[in-house]
């Protein structure tokens, strides 16, 4: 065995421990242009992918107590690891896979499970982590605020319809009790008469009539003229 070996396996193991999810995947008749894409496209969702030899990454994932993937290390092999979410790196896998028909997906393993090809092209089609904690997150909040609300808001109209429900079963064996009053015969009422407009008051009142005397009026002397000298 050749010295860089140890050091090799070593550090693939190191990036499957560190790892929450691997997908294996057959790279064979992928050109260099595209695979460097592959690559960016990766390291946008915070996965890697890297060229292995099949001896190497089966020691690997051994020694890094992962269950056995001896059946799918066939061919050209690459591996698929992230610090993140395994949905994104598949989504990622099926869309490139879709443009380019390169590269297969094999199998995968997540909590120590091995993934079929059928189950990882099921998980790129699922949201992504963030977006399914936020879902989840919305889920347990509103359930909890609508419980604060109605131990909160509506405890004060709660407390008012018992104590009317209250209140309407002490009045209701009194007014039970009291025998109803014959509802008297409605009469309709007269018709309203309108009454007559008030006479303007004289703002001058009338002078009196001058009284009529029977005497004439005496005319008055006409002086006498002196008599001449």
């Amino acid at each position: 065995m050749r010295p860089e070996k140890p050091t090799i396996v070593e550090d693939i193991k190191l990036r499957l421990t560190n790892s929450p999810f691997l997908i294996i995947v057959e790279y064979g008749g992928m050109n260099v242009q595209h695979f460097a894409e592959l690559r960016t496209r990766l390291g946008g969702v915070g996965a890697s992918v890297t060229v292995v030899k099949n001896t190497f990454l089966r020691r690997s994932v051994k020694e890094a107590g992962l269950p056995e993937l001896d059946r799918h290390l066939t061919g050209q092999t690459a591996f698929v690891v992230g610090d993140k979410d395994i949905c994104a790196a598949a989504k990622i896998l099926k869309t490139f896979s879709a443009e380019f028909t390169k590269p297969t997906i094999r199998a995968g393993i997540l909590d120590n499970q091995i993934l079929e090809t059928e189950q990882v092209l099921a998980l790129a089609d699922l949201p992504s982590k963030e977006i399914l904690q936020s879902q989840l997150l919305a889920l347990l909040l509103t359930p909890a605020t609508q419980l604060v609300r109605t131990l909160n808001e509506p405890a004060a109209s709660l407390a008012r319809v018992l104590k009317a429900i209250g209140e309407k079963m002490h009045s209701t064996p009194a007014a039970a009790a009291a025998p109803e009053a014959p509802e008297a015969p409605k009469t309709e009422a007269p018709a309203p008469v309108a009454e007559p407009a008030p006479a303007a008051e004289e703002s001058v009142a009338e002078a009196p009539a001058p009284a009529v005397s029977d005497e004439t009026p005496a005319t008055p002397a006409t002086p006498a003229t002196p008599a001449a000298e």
